[in-house]
């Protein structure tokens, strides 16, 4: 039987120590690397082969998520679990999106474990229940407020434009012919569609994420 080569990262160090022994009690995986840090996991992955890395989510006082994306760049090849006590829907879709094989709760029972680890290790995805639905549920919210944001009404387009111009209120308003305060009320609708709170947010967000649709000549 072709053991299946396992790297864990996680900065609790009695978690790692019991779910390493939990793998070596079987013939079919082998744990090649045990790190606390992102720092380590990296240094570790490029000395040793692994087929799997178990990542926690939570590392210290930061996300996993540019560890996956990193290690997702260096080795495509490597399937990755992440392991959390637990994840937003909105974290859920980041993880996914960033390469994860699948998302395992600790909650859930060793034998579980196991499973998903072969399921990964297999080519496939795992996602129990729970995880399945806040996937789900991420990617729903994301679409609403992608919605919400667009599209713009005719005036809020002029308005973004004269923003984007870098014209003061009063600039906009006489251009557009109208108030500076019916300018300022069309200006907190955009902040409201775009999530933001500030000129200059708006202007970040109207030309990395909207520019196909809000600045349309």
């Amino acid at each position: 039987m072709t053991e299946t080569r396992i790297a864990m990262v996680d900065d609790h160090g009695l978690f790692r120590e019991s779910l390493g022994r939990l793998l070596e009690s079987t013939r079919e995986f082998r744990v090649v690397a045990r790190c606390a840090t992102g720092a380590e996991a990296l240094d570790a992955l490029s000395r040793i082969e692994a087929d799997i890395v178990l990542l926690d989510y939570d590392l210290g006082d930061e996300t996993a998520l540019p560890l996956l994306s990193e290690i997702r760049r260096r080795w495509s090849g490597l399937r990755i679990l992440m392991v959390t006590a637990g994840l937003s829907d909105e974290n859920t879709l980041r993880v996914m999106e960033a390469g994860a094989s699948g998302v395992f709760l600790k909650h859930s029972s060793p034998d579980r474990l196991l499973s998903a680890i072969r399921k990964v290790a297999g080519g496939e995805v795992w996602l129990d229940d729970g995880s399945f639905r806040s996937l789900l549920a991420g990617k729903r919210n994301r679409s609403e407020m992608l919605g919400r944001a667009q599209p713009l009404t005719p005036r809020q387009s002029d308005v973004l434009r004269g923003i984007l111009d870098g014209l003061a209120n009063k600039e906009i308003a006489w251009k557009l012919k109208t108030s500076e305060t019916s300018i300022k009320a069309v200006i907190q609708e955009l902040f409201q569609k775009a999530g933001v709170r500030t000129r200059s947010q708006l202007v970040r967000i109207a030309i990395e994420k909207h520019s196909a649709d809000w600045l349309k000549t």
